[in-house]
């Protein structure tokens, strides 16, 4: 019987395929930091940001994951690059849960 492709191989197929996909990138680091790879999470993340500096939801699992491995200034960085962003492209509900994070990691909460 064949074997089916795990999340982590279609994704990476699908990277393969068009490795300039946002949605493709992002996915594959949400699998990466679902898997416990912070490094290959980290890669794809900050390359998104990079590359598709307007892909808005990449800013708050960035920072999110900044904040995780104690890197409390890049997140801060992060989620006001994020802000900016969103204010400018119009996405309100980003926009939100973007200050909401800030505002959580200016309180030191979790």
């Amino acid at each position: 019987m064949a074997r089916t492709m795990d999340r982590l191989e279609q994704l990476l197929q699908f990277y393969q395929e068009d490795p300039t996909d946002a949605f493709t990138r992002f996915a594959l680091a949400q699998e990466y930091w679902k898997r416990g790879d912070t490094a290959q999470a980290l890669r794809f993340f900050e390359e998104l940001v990079r590359d598709h500096p307007d892909y808005v939801g990449t800013y708050y699992h960035l920072a999110k994951l900044y904040r995780t491995l104690g890197r409390l200034e890049e997140a801060r960085r992060t989620y006001q690059q994020g802000i900016e962003v969103a204010r400018r492209v119009g996405d309100a509900k980003s926009l939100a849960e973007l200050q909401d994070a800030l505002m959580a990691l200016e309180l030191g909460e979790e």
